[in-house]
């Protein structure tokens, strides 16, 4: 490798090689520990060293660096106390995710690092929301975000460089090309010659930097970095490597033709670096003992600490209040003004009133800027708040949901409209994997409100027409809120933004226009995890919530004859369950009305938990009210048949009659 030509001082250099010394020596340590059972698994980055000490060097400290499970070295160059890895490495309490995760899946803000997750492609998106929150901080930084070339096939990879590319946004995309994704080869990963090619599709500045000489890899990032810093934009690097060592130690590396093992090992990025400084006596033999005395000492010591540090002791009650973070609700009453407005007006108000009082909150989506939304909610917008605020988004919904996790972990706040609920699908992965689990894995939030115009009954089809509010309820972290009325709506919708946790805030298209309230003017809010109680009775207790509430209320018109507790739940998670208890004890019987299909819904687990907790007060079984077992049929009178609504009032009567 030639190492002459770059103009550094000795200083620096020495400290580039202990700097890649000590997650060598480190690893060497560890490999030891994984044989002898102190540690579960270790994904050795042995040979790639020079790619993560390289790139943390040339980073300011203040910058966001996004590594994968090969870059220790990012970890040790920002200098995280020893003892607190090797904590994390063993599941111990004062690691940095408590026990709850492993390895280097975790993150910390007092070093600005963001650690992965297993799916990979998420971490790519939120770089793109850190380094956007940097910008629209008025910041000259640069995001650092690392993946593999096994990652570059993920559709997250492709989204994420065609929105930092849009929005000009100074990430580092750092590619390791290491060879293998777990055991498959490049051949079979990728038709292009280089991956870095890949950044021309988006318009996109690339390089290909050989991962394995620590000073072309710090120069040129350096060299990088101070020109993002002044003309942001996003950059693509290919660094060619080889993983030495397999995917993870259990894995081997059989797969692997010896005689490339032989190549890659004679330009062992740490072996050929030190060989260079001693001929050019920069590094002499006594100090380079010296230094390796002193990572012993350093790594032994450390080790010693995290050893007798306490396990994790579980606290079912830690345990669950950790899932998420601490909330607490101010109340902003309504004032006197009022006008009668319709759904999708309190949206819009709520929504606006919010963006007037957090500065620091972005709303993002497909159509929501000049266009003002498919459904017209943010109309009017970009004239108030400006084109930085209200983000037009390309089509891909998993890397903006990213983005607005990154825009949270860099303190701001994110509402992402998606266009239909339906369309979560595509977003799926960054908000059940990422938002959900941040804050119980390393006790960092997603201060994200995901708005969902959601429901049928306006015969659009399968793919614009779905309540899939059952598919969040599971996901423990995230909170879900699905108002029937505008009063509801623009207050619920204010503390969503307020809270600091995840929200899907499902918002009922068929309710837009058609539902009218005397609504306040003024800015205001209201308790997530609150039913409200429309109507009193003793007869029978009716709980539903969004489009359904609307569709009891009309039966019970027509019924004028039956006194029933109606229950909106307005939030189901949290699920105010106390208000259907107390309700359900008054009346003895219980019937609960959904718009989503059956089998899996909130109505089953309403149900379930009545039984468990109300049966000696029940005077019949729980009734259950639901749409069809198929997907949303587009004709009017399929979809009619199709819907829970015609089913309600016979159902309601039976029960009563029980």
């Amino acid at each position: 490798m030639d190492y002459g030509k770059y103009d550094l001082d000795n200083d620096l250099r020495l400290r580039l090689y202990t700097s890649m010394l000590k997650p060598r020596m480190i690893e060497e340590k560890m490999l030891i520990l994984l044989r002898q059972g102190k540690i579960s698994k270790w994904f050795s980055g042995i040979g790639q060293e020079a790619i993560a000490v390289g790139v943390a060097t040339a980073m300011a400290t203040e910058e966001y660096i996004l590594p994968m499970h090969r870059n220790l070295g990012v970890f040790t160059t920002r200098d995280i106390p020893l003892y607190r890895l090797f904590s994390q490495w063993q599941g111990k309490a004062n690691g940095f995710t408590n026990g709850r995760d492993r390895s280097f899946h975790f993150g910390t803000q007092a070093y600005k690092i963001v650690g992965m997750i297993s799916h990979l492609g998420p971490q790519l998106g939120v770089a793109d929301g850190i380094a956007l929150a940097g910008l629209l901080q008025g910041k000259k930084e640069v995001t650092a975000v690392f993946t593999g070339e096994g990652a570059t096939s993920e559709g997250d990879f492709h989204e994420a460089l065609n929105v930092a590319a849009v929005w000009g946004l100074p990430v580092l995309f750092c590619v390791e090309n290491n060879g293998y994704g777990l055991s498959t080869p490049t051949s079979e990963q990728f038709k292009c010659e280089h991956l870095a090619d890949k950044g021309k599709g988006y318009g996109m500045e690339s390089h290909i930097i050989d991962g394995n000489n620590i000073l072309e890899v710090y120069t040129k990032i350096d060299s990088l970095c101070k020109s993002m810093r002044e003309n942001p934009r996003p950059v693509l690097v290919e660094f060619k490597t080889f993983r030495m060592r397999g995917h993870e130690e259990a894995s081997g590396t059989k797969y692997v033709p010896q005689e490339l093992m032989d190549r890659w090992a004679a330009k062992d990025p740490l072996e050929n670096y030190s060989a260079y400084l001693r001929d050019e006596n920069i590094l002499t033999e006594a100090q380079d003992v010296v230094y390796k005395k002193q990572l012993i000492a350093e790594i032994d010591e450390h080790l010693k600490k995290a050893f007798t540090e306490q396990e994790v002791v579980p606290d079912t009650f830690t345990e669950i209040r950790n899932v998420y973070k601490d909330f607490e609700y101010k109340e902003v009453g309504p004032g006197p003004d009022i006008k009668n407005i319709r759904l999708v007006d309190a949206i819009s108000d709520g929504l606006r009133l919010s963006m007037e009082r957090h500065e620091d909150l972005v709303i993002m989506g497909q159509d929501v800027a000049e266009y003002g939304g498919v459904f017209k909610i943010t109309d009017g917008f970009v004239e108030a708040f400006g084109k930085e605020r209200v983000r037009n988004t390309p089509i891909c919904e998993s890397a903006i949901v990213s983005a607005a996790m990154g825009l949270s972990i860099h303190g701001m706040k994110a509402v992402m409209e998606m266009q239909f609920a339906d369309f979560v699908s595509s977003g799926f992965n960054p908000i059940v994997n990422y938002l959900a689990k941040a804050h119980y894995r390393w006790s960092e939030n997603a201060d994200v409100v995901i708005r969902m115009p959601c429901g049928g009954g306006m015969a659009a089809g399968p793919f614009h027409s779905q309540t899939n509010e059952a598919w969040f309820t599971k996901t423990p972290g995230l909170k879900v809120v699905y108002p029937a009325f505008p009063y509801d709506a623009k207050g619920l919708l204010a503390t969503a933004i307020n809270d600091p946790n995840p929200v899907l805030f499902f918002e009922h298209k068929g309710l837009y226009r058609r539902v009218y309230q005397d609504v306040p003017k003024d800015y205001y809010t209201l308790p997530l995890g609150k039913a409200s109680l429309l109507k009193e009775g003793n007869d029978i207790s009716i709980v539903s919530y969004g489009a359904g509430v609307h569709w009891v209320l009309e039966t019970l018109e027509n019924n004028t004859n039956i006194q029933a507790d109606v229950i909106d739940l307005r939030s189901l998670q949290p699920l105010d369950i106390d208000a259907v208890y107390d309700s359900v004890k008054k009346t003895g019987k219980l019937i609960i009305l959904q718009e989503d299909s059956l089998f899996g819904g909130i109505a089953s687990d309403i149900s379930a938990l009545v039984m468990e907790n109300c049966f000696e007060y029940l005077d019949a079984p729980v009734k259950r009210v639901a749409s069809l077992e198929t997907p949303i049929p587009f004709a009017k009178t399929l979809e009619d048949n199709y819907l829970s609504r015609g089913r309600f009032e016979s159902a309601l009567l039976q029960l009563l009659a029980y």
